[in-house]
């Protein structure tokens, strides 16, 4: 495997320095000129600035017989003049198994502390393409996520793909450590793209922990790093994940989130040129998303399988907003999460009844899926008469059913209710639902 390594080393070093030269900045957008014919969009480019530093840049077009390259970093000392190197034509990255428990920035380079990570055997392109449809497998089995709301009336399989659509404080960081910690799978690759940088180090000792470190591997960049850093941090959660898949393992993929995704994609396009559509995001944004949200999912047969979990900020609570529509009809589901259910103090958030598993039935136990129908009848009859029942406008003894969903209420909502250093099986978390609703019906 080492000399394998060696070779692909090897194979990559270029046999001539090829570059050419910075002819205009307009500000992010480098224009170069030269060898246009050795650049191709999303190949890398370092820039030498007066002092002496390298300024690594993406290809995001060409026009007019110039490359246009935006910067990774800082581009204060860039003038004109400056040499533009040609690095690689096709960014890409060694991930191996040492990157458990690393927490690396978006060019895979360790950011804990820990020193040096070991490379792996073989490149990965950061923009990969999915698998061909024709050659993946269906969906596994039922994945244990830990989580009661989910487990029960959400089941998720093996190499499905769900969002969690919410806005901001409403604890959707804190599900994913949940499901980071305690969903039954082998690796856990996690994104957090455009984060505050105060809630990185937050977010990997109390809500993660050591215990979900040690499987996990963490990618950051933060919502100070340029549009470029931090749209490639979302490709290399995916570009990790793919080479634990070929491992033969399964990965818990979660990105937090998709919505800033879309946001630096954004501004990358309108700095090329692109037009503004709907709230300004430009055509690339929504040419983007499938491409990589359809990078997780079962892998082809021999493989294992990426389970994708990704956040979605909804703009204004408005769940309608045009990143969360699109995501929406890219994903296998989606779990909505509502403020007022925060600010009653039931965590996670989670509505059930505006949530969805395309994979349901097929991938509740059919034994307890009545049970899970059922249960969601209680929910819904309760939420139309709500308003009543706080009026004090129901008179009890109206209605049977009306009456079990009142009596049914607290129950549900305990059981919904769940704190982030807890965790219940999938078939705890049916029996429990099942005593619920029996008990209900015993007494009816």
């Amino acid at each position: 495997m080492a000399i394998e390594a060696l070779r692909s080393v090897l194979d990559e070093i270029a046999d001539q320095e090829v570059f050419g030269r910075v002819a205009a900045v307009r500000g992010l957008m480098i224009e170069i000129v030269g060898p246009l014919s050795h650049m191709e969009l999303g190949g890398l480019i370092a820039i030498e600035s007066q002092a002496q530093e390298r300024i690594l840049c993406e290809v995001v077009g060409f026009d007019s017989g110039r490359a246009l390259a935006m910067p990774f970093g800082n581009i204060d000392g860039l003038r004109r003049g400056c040499p533009a190197h040609v690095v690689s034509r096709r960014a890409m990255i060694r991930p191996g198994k040492a990157w458990l428990g690393r927490v690396v920035d978006a060019f895979g380079r360790p950011v804990d502390g820990k020193g040096p990570i070991q490379q792996g055997p073989r490149p990965y392109p950061f923009r990969n393409e999915p698998p061909a449809a024709h050659k993946r497998q269906r969906v596994g089995d039922p994945l244990d996520l830990g989580v009661r709301a989910l487990n029960s009336f959400l089941t998720t399989c093996r190499g499905q793909r769900m969002g969690i659509f919410a806005g901001s404080g409403v604890g959707k960081s804190v599900l994913l450590s949940m499901l980071a910690r305690n969903a039954a799978s082998d690796v856990a690759v996690v994104g957090l793209v455009g984060e505050r940088g105060r809630e990185v180090q937050e977010f990997l000792q109390d809500d993660l922990g050591e215990e979900g470190l040690a499987r996990s591997v963490v990618v950051v960049a933060t919502s100070d790093e340029p549009a470029l850093m931090r749209r490639q941090a979302a490709y290399l959660t995916l570009t990790i994940s793919e080479f634990f898949r070929d491992e033969g393992l399964d990965v818990l993929c979660m990105i937090d989130s998709v919505t800033r995704f879309a946001m630096a994609q954004r501004d990358i396009g309108l700095n090329v040129g692109e037009p503004p559509t709907t709230k300004g995001y430009t055509p690339s944004v929504f040419a983007e998303l499938p491409k990589l949200l359809e990078r997780a999912g079962p892998g082809e047969v021999g493989s294992g399988s990426i389970t994708g979990i990704f956040s979605v900020l909804v703009d204004g609570d408005d769940h309608n907003e045009p990143v969360a529509d699109a995501t929406r009809g890219i994903l296998d589901g989606h779990i909505v999460m509502e403020r007022k259910i925060a600010e009653r103090g039931r965590y996670p958030a989670i509505n059930v009844l505006k949530s969805i598993s395309r994979t349901m039935p097929r991938s509740c136990d059919p034994a307890y899926y009545p049970t899970v129908v059922a249960a969601r009848n209680l929910m819904a009859t309760y939420s139309d008469m709500e308003e009543l029942i706080r009026l004090g406008a129901y008179r009890r003894g109206s209605s049977p059913e009306v009456d079990r969903a009142i009596d049914a209420f607290p129950n549900i909502e305990a059981f919904l209710s769940q704190g982030k250093e807890e965790s219940t099986s999938l078939s705890e978390s049916y029996i429990r639902l099942a005593d619920i609703v029996n008990r209900l019906g015993a007494a009816s």
